[in-house]
């Protein structure tokens, strides 16, 4: 009988040499590709009517594993969190515990809430945020998750820069625009899609300066925006790279002693 130290074993990342614990991975990452197809293919209305009888019933097998799942990660979280007073909480409360919930939830709300099937059909797409399950199995984006974290700092920053140049550019154009282009700027809020646009470096051209002045703050804006969009760039080539040595620096040492093989 399988005790709940295993099951835990089995449900988490695999291990070198645990085969149960593989063939569980490779199930669940499967499993979660096969519904980003059926979302994608459910999408379209002559496949969605034509295969309704295997999408939904796909759909209830993918939901009853998924919640099973979820219940047993709640079950072994005083593995997952040892150290925590309230595990089972702790884990509940965490992004990956959010994301299996995202997983299920649609699924449960469509027979528990009375909604206009319009909203069901949105709220059903929401399935597609399984994909994101698959963090928990795949190195490379547990380590973007871990730059994204050491860097979160920093990122905020750029992000408030971002909205201060946006103001400024939208209201420094509007100013020098409205007069002569009422109807493209009419106020900042409308002038803010321009800046968004060129701060984006987007550029649609549906709306654009035509005054000397406004050609002359259109430029310069479009000039800092590509070092703007640059700074974030930097910031996460920075974290890459930090967490590679780091993680290459970890590979080279004795798992016992710790020193450098």
């Amino acid at each position: 009988m399988l005790t709940r130290k295993r099951i835990y074993e089995i449900i988490e990342k695999a291990q070198d040499g645990d085969k149960s614990s593989k063939i569980f991975d490779y199930f669940i990452l499967v499993l979660i590709l096969l519904n980003l197809i059926a979302v994608i293919a459910g999408s379209n209305t002559d496949i969605a009517n034509k295969y309704s009888f295997i999408l939904e019933k796909f759909e209830i097998f993918s939901v009853t594993i998924f919640t099973i799942e979820f219940l047993l990660r709640l079950w072994t979280a005083k593995f997952t969190f040892p150290d925590k007073k309230h595990p089972y909480f702790k884990y509940m409360f965490s992004f990956i515990a959010i994301v299996d919930l995202l997983a299920i939830l649609p699924f449960y709300f469509s027979f528990l809430i009375n909604i206009d099937l319009r909203y069901l059909r949105i709220l059903r797409l929401f399935r597609i945020l399984r994909v994101l399950k698959i963090h928990r199995y795949n190195n490379s984006l547990g380590l973007i998750a871990k730059v994204l974290k050491n860097e979160k700092d920093k990122l905020i920053m750029t992000v408030f820069i971002t909205f201060i140049m946006l103001i400024f550019a939208s209201s420094t154009v509007y100013i020098v625009e409205h007069a002569a282009q009422p109807d493209a700027f009419q106020d900042i809020i409308s002038t803010l899609w321009w800046a968004v646009a060129t701060l984006t470096t987007i550029g649609y051209g549906d709306v654009y300066p035509i005054t000397p002045l406004g050609k002359m703050l259109g430029g310069l804006i479009g000039i800092f925006s590509v070092g703007l969009i640059a700074i974030p760039s930097a910031i996460l080539s920075s974290g890459f790279i930090t967490e590679v040595n780091k993680n290459n620096t970890l590979s080279k040492k004795c798992p016992h002693c710790g020193k450098e093989i």
